[in-house]
């Protein structure tokens, strides 16, 4: 399906690897004009290789920590008025909120919450002038079923959902959406690593530990990067023009609720 967005413009964060990668490598594919972020300027360099030698295009990209103002600013100097925007950064650490002092909150309303807002920002108008714009915003399926362990992640994203669900309707009578994609278990390398947490504290082994997790999930499986990066893609096209405002939960029928 032509998805109608070749030559359009986007930024997308936390692409290195896992699902930011997935939903760069989608847009490019379907010949959207890609620039990648990340921190790790190594691992962010050989995906824009990867990802263009696939999609027979270029992929530009810029290692920088868009937590930070000064990293937001390094962004959008290399891309200033994307049609696309796709926010995405790594979760905080998982625990005991009683181990959690104010700095730790902090750190985890500006990576998952005030990040995404600030870029939103610096980009929005732009959309609204030249009546066309996609943002996508990567949180978690734990926004509809919370985890104690992940109180800090629950906490951040929670409050950039509720913004985005204001917002999304300001700015829809512009050719403009707004919506975020909810993941459950998908094979990353963060899942892996809260896999290898949770055998280390259980004393368990790993493949243990990632079994019981499998079992929970209807589908038998977990998701993978590319199927993700495909919904991204889809609510960045034509096709979804009438879509804004809404939670897309991709979590291969975990979530037991309706709503």
């Amino acid at each position: 399906m032509d998805l109608g967005i070749a030559g359009r413009k986007a930024i997308v964060c936390g692409a290195s690897a896992g699902l930011g990668r997935g939903a760069a490598r989608a847009l490019a594919l379907d010949g959207v004009d890609v620039l990648i972020a990340a921190r790790s300027e190594d691992r962010l360099k050989a995906a824009a290789q990867e990802i263009g030698a696939e999609a027979g295009r270029p992929v530009r990209y810029v290692a920088t920590d868009v937590t930070t103002e000064h990293g937001r600013e390094a962004l959008l100097a290399a891309q200033p008025d994307p049609d696309i925007l796709i926010n995405n950064a790594g979760g905080p650490p998982v625990g005991d909120f009683r181990e959690w002092d104010r700095d730790a909150w902090m750190r985890a309303i500006d990576g998952n919450m005030l990040s995404a807002i600030f870029l939103i920002r610096a980009t929005i108008d732009g959309m609204i002038a030249r009546r066309w714009g996609r943002v996508v915003n990567i949180t978690s399926s734990m926004v509809k079923a919370p985890a104690g362990y992940l109180g800090l992640s629950n906490g951040a994203r929670a409050g950039l959902t509720g913004f985005v669900g204001g917002l999304s309707r300001d700015v829809a009578q512009h050719g403009v959406t707004i919506n975020n994609v909810l993941p459950g278990q998908f094979d990353t390398d963060r899942l892996r690593s809260n896999h290898q947490r949770a055998a280390e504290s259980s004393g368990r082994d790993f493949d243990t530990v990632r079994a019981g997790a499998i079992r929970q999930i209807p589908a038998g499986r977990l998701g993978r990067p590319d199927e993700f990066g495909a919904m991204c893609a889809y609510l960045c096209s034509e096709h979804a023009a009438f879509v804004t405002g809404q939670n897309i939960l991709l979590d291969g029928g975990q979530f037991p609720g309706l709503l």
